[in-house]
């Protein structure tokens, strides 16, 4: 018997569809999410409901992201979901920068993936983001990265090559992206981008230095390079999260 002959007569055994619903609800770093051909939120999970300040599911059911993130934090993520819904290319753990309605900031890893009608539509959109687990310097393999991560630390505004610093830690590129993976759940490429954002993030919050300027010292090549990395990364403008700062001060 095929697989999907399996799994069809497993489903059709069920008394209402599975939607993973109760299971994620269990799991505090994670958002978990279905949204249906118009970007409206089906199902959820409670992490979801309580980092969008809400105590209940059914505020959240039958809107669409701009409806429920303030500023253009909405907006960026209804053009991920259209994106999605119209030609079906998914998401796949895109490094991301969420902030919650207090303006607090927590890294996380998203993945977005459509799902398909009987005639192989897109019918919808299903959806995780899964907290990053802060690094782990203890880490029995961390040692054997460690000079590579500060150098990335203290040389962020330089040009950085994955293959340099593999060979900075005496390994091949792969054996250096694997550790990578299973210390920081990030690729280097990751890695370097989060720790550019960051110190963007500080400058625009704790200095008066213009854009381009911080884009330079972040080591991208010009200010739309990294206008653009930053709103993939974080869903505001460098310009937008300033001034958002400025009036939470």
């Amino acid at each position: 018997m095929e697989n999907t002959s399996l799994q069809a007569d497993f489903f059709n055994l069920l008394y209402e569809p599975f939607t993973c619903e109760t299971l994620f609800d269990q799991l505090s770093d994670i958002v978990y999410f279905v949204k249906n051909n118009k970007g409206e939120y089906i199902v959820v999970n409670q992490t979801l409901v309580e980092r969008c300040g809400l105590t209940d599911k059914s505020a959240l059911i039958g809107k669409t992201s701009d409806q429920v993130y303030p500023l253009s934090l909405g907006s960026e993520y209804r053009k991920q979901d259209d994106q999605i819904l119209k030609d079906g290319t998914p998401i796949l753990n895109q490094l991301e920068l969420h902030m919650t309605p207090n303006q607090e900031l927590s890294w996380c890893l998203t993945t977005k993936v459509p799902l398909h009608g009987a005639k192989g539509e897109v019918v919808g959109i299903a959806g995780v983001s899964r907290d990053l687990i802060p690094q782990k310097k203890k880490h029995e393999d961390y040692q054997r990265i460690a000079e590579s991560v500060t150098y990335i630390k203290n040389n962020y505004n330089k040009a950085l090559m994955v293959d340099d610093l593999a060979r900075m830690a005496c390994m091949s590129t792969y054996q250096y992206e694997q550790r990578m993976q299973k210390i920081f759940k990030l690729t280097a490429g990751q890695f370097i981008q989060k720790t550019r954002i960051e110190i963007a993030l500080w400058k625009l919050r704790e200095t008066n230095l213009q854009i381009v300027e911080i884009a330079l010292d972040c080591g991208y090549a010009d200010q739309s390079a990294f206008s653009r990395q930053f709103k993939k990364t974080i869903g505001l403008t460098p310009a937008q999260y300033r001034k958002l700062m400025k009036r939470k001060k």
